[in-house]
């Protein structure tokens, strides 16, 4: 189960994540829509599903979005309504910025005598208004509902330029987040950096390291590319170099994605930090979205050889 490899620091969780359908869509076209996803994705063999609570980022970036904004369903409606028949946990993403103290407190109890799990987002950018931050929503849920598990986002990357995300990691981790779900990792280096410095920081400071679920997600276009890195994707100038002048860009993409989790895993492994893996397809394209689904197919071999092995 989900709770019990999170409760006990278990390596190799690994998820997948969807975002919801647009608002636009009819009842019928969600329905078809939410089949399909499901039937691509049962027999990966999962320990959770995570829905995206998409926000416009359009604050954060002065460049054009490469895709239109088009409003998504709410992943807690997505989740009741159209994926009940897929029976694994939902991590849903919260964006906490936008809800009331009261709008939030009533969404954590809600089912209450249930284990439920979620990753609470703050703003995307400084400029966004908020009327809740990332501290307040950790105490209200820790105070109204103990099995509500949340997580927190990691971006290695930012690791890079500011030095100090293994300390908001550990400041999140000791205001009740369990887990953490990075955006997605090419950089192999800084994602490296990161976990060394928080392993440390763990053992100076006596605290058991959580599981860190590394996000891939493939690229099989220039496009794709443009809009990884248009969502701050970082994604190292070489390897950029390498996709834009691949035969094929999707195999390429899968391939390096696939050798930077391995080194991840194993760097944790050896420093007994808990590596698990989270996949998505970040583009609506079906051959990015198959090679996704067979890339956490790979990944699930590959975690469960090292375990087992």
């Amino acid at each position: 189960m989900l709770n019990h490899k999170i409760q006990n620091r278990e390596a190799g969780i690994l998820t997948y994540g969807l975002t919801p359908p647009k608002t636009n869509h009819e009842p019928a076209k969600i329905a078809e829509i939410a089949r399909k996803q499901i039937e691509r994705i049962q027999d990966i063999g999962l320990d959770g599903l995570v829905l995206y609570d998409v926000q416009d980022e359009a604050d954060r970036n002065d460049q054009d979005r490469p895709f239109p904004y088009l409003s998504t369903m709410d992943p807690t409606e997505y989740s009741k309504q159209y994926l009940q028949s897929y029976d694994v946990p939902k991590i849903i993403y919260k964006v906490v910025g936008k809800e009331s103290p009261e709008e939030l407190a009533k969404w954590i109890e809600a089912n209450s005598s249930e284990d439920r799990f979620s990753v609470f987002v703050g703003s995307s950018s400084s400029k966004q208004a908020v009327t809740m931050r990332l501290p307040d929503a950790y105490e209200i849920s820790a105070k109204r509902n103990p099995r509500l598990h949340f997580g927190g986002v990691v971006i290695p990357e930012r690791h890079k330029a500011k030095g100090d995300e293994h300390l908001r990691v550990a400041g999140k981790q000791l205001s009740g987040c369990s887990f953490f779900i990075s955006q997605a990792t090419y950089d192999v280096e800084a994602s490296k950096n990161f976990l060394s410095d928080y392993y440390y920081h763990c053992k100076e400071n006596d605290l058991r390291p959580v599981p860190i679920l590394f996000n891939l997600a493939p690229c099989g276009s220039q496009k794709t590319l443009e809009f990884m890195k248009w969502l701050g994707i970082s994604i190292p100038r070489w390897l950029e170099n390498d996709l834009l002048h691949s035969h094929d860009i999707l195999e390429n993409s899968l391939r390096s994605s696939r050798e930077v989790f391995e080194q991840l895993f194993d760097f944790g492994i050896r420093k007994g930090i808990p590596i698990g893996c989270s996949v998505e397809s970040v583009s609506t394209r079906k051959v990015e979205i198959e090679a996704a689904v067979e890339l956490a197919k790979d990944i699930k071999r590959f975690m469960e050889n090292r375990l087992n092995g």
